[in-house]
């Protein structure tokens, strides 16, 4: 493999010093009150400079999604790695971390009904290449644990998926976090068990007429 020169190294640095601080950026404000000189001042570098990069605020924006999601994996990996979880248990997990990233600041708020920017992801080869490995990382554990009755059959698996999906931009997390009444410990325990024992009550029946 041929060693990048210097200049593409700087490229490099800059490009991830850019993703960064877009991230941080769509964390604290998200996608709306985000703008590229908003970005470009963050790393430190003139608009133009930026616009070398990315063509767009949308672009920005996948791009951030498409950093988180190789966290995502290499969380993943960690997890698939332990032989002493349970499948159930690997998922667990994964929503938990999902909620920490988003109480830590790690994870962008994006308006997924923008059509620039669900032009922009669905554009971003790399966004979507991770996007799809943890989508089936995730089947795989969400199939094991159905298999072992730790998972309700009478939900769709694509239902599952997408229900733990949604954990890393939980409104409700900023919400409670924003009150200032709760540790990010409280808050993260009190959302992932709303997302796996629901919110009924054990004499609830699960459905009703």
């Amino acid at each position: 493999m041929t060693k990048p020169t210097f200049h593409e190294q700087v490229f490099q640095v800059r490009e991830a010093a850019i993703v960064a601080a877009v991230n941080r950026i769509l964390s604290e404000k998200g996608f709306e009150l985000m703008s590229v000189d908003a970005v470009a001042a963050e790393v430190g570098i003139g608009k133009a400079s930026l616009y070398k990069h990315f063509d767009s605020k949308e672009d920005l924006a996948a791009a951030a999604m498409a950093f988180v999601l190789e966290s995502a994996l290499a969380q993943a990996a960690r997890l698939d790695a332990d032989v002493s979880l349970r499948a159930f248990d690997r998922v667990h997990s994964m929503a938990r971390w999902a909620v920490e990233r988003q109480l830590n600041g790690e994870m962008p708020a994006l308006p997924m009904q923008n059509p620039g920017l669900r032009a922009a992801m669905a554009a971003n080869r790399t966004y979507l290449d991770r996007l799809t490995r943890l989508g089936d990382q995730m089947g795989v554990w969400i199939t094991a644990a159905r298999a072992d009755g730790q998972l309700d059959l009478q939900l769709p698996a694509e239902m599952t998926l997408y229900a733990l999906f949604t954990k890393g931009c939980d409104p409700v997390v900023f919400i409670m976090k924003e009150s200032g009444q709760y540790t990010d410990a409280q808050i993260a325990d009190w959302a992932v068990r709303a997302c796996f024992s629901g919110l009924a009550g054990a004499g609830v029946p699960a459905t009703s007429a």
